[in-house]
């Protein structure tokens, strides 16, 4: 099948963006990650014939298990590696994330996730307890970092007082096992940084790669951080 695959590039260091189409000839139903690199091919020209720079973009394990590739495709956030180009129209676009500062084309910086993690103390500081059937804090652990969740997000704003998702799953496998002084710290944490800003959209809750439970993330957080209820009675699904 022949597509038309427009991409939004930005050259690194420069303040203007512009799109740029290429053609495209699908030989089965690869990922866009196999797309991307196909048409970065030597010698490679935009459906116009006029030549190209080759688009630059993030990866790393191709298999939906590190959120380097994390993208817009056709409106929506998700990872290069995981959408099938038969799941696109013939004409589509590619762009970068929209929430983070962009570095060059589809490469964006998504450094404030992991300063806001540092400034939320998101780790364990002593000895934790966790309940062997509590799987919460196992499903918390597979969160990505990608930033898909906060790019559909209406509340997040990079650098502002709301948190978001990306920090409320690891917060939550914290808050589910800490028993202790941090414990509570991290809850007025959660309160201020995630419970008081989440307007409870869950725009996030159909868009996250890894699949993970957003309501019953927000469920049992919730309940521990401010309701202060019994953290080994978590929400089972």
């Amino acid at each position: 099948m022949d597509y038309e695959i427009t991409i939004l590039r930005h050259k690194k260091g420069s303040d203007r963006s512009y799109y740029q189409t290429f053609a495209y000839t699908s030989e089965g139903n690869e990922n866009i990650a196999a797309v991307l690199d196909r048409i970065n091919r030597p010698s490679m020209t935009d459906i116009g014939g006029e030549p190209a720079e080759p688009v630059r973009w993030e990866c790393s394990c191709l298999q939906k298990k590190c959120g380097a590739c994390a993208m817009v495709i056709n409106g929506i956030p998700c990872l290069a590696c995981d959408r099938k180009i038969s799941d696109c129209p013939a004409k589509f676009t590619i762009e970068p994330l929209r929430k983070f500062p962009v570095v060059e084309d589809l490469i964006v910086d998504r450094s404030s996730m992991m300063d806001e993690l540092r400034s939320l103390n998101v780790w364990l500081s002593g000895e934790a307890r966790s309940s062997d059937d509590n799987m919460t804090c196992y499903e918390a652990s597979v969160c990505l970092q990608c930033g898909c969740c906060l790019e559909v997000c209406p509340n997040f704003c990079a650098g502002g007082e709301f948190a978001g998702m990306s920090a409320a799953v690891p917060m939550t496998r914290l808050l589910l096992e800490m028993d202790n002084k941090q414990g509570k710290e991290l809850a007025s944490s959660y309160v201020r940084n995630i419970f008081e800003g989440c307007g409870k959209s869950l725009a996030c809750r159909d868009i996250c790669p890894a699949g993970i439970d957003i309501d019953k993330m927000l469920i049992n957080s919730n309940a521990v951080a401010v309701w202060r209820r019994n953290k080994h009675k978590v929400v089972k699904k």
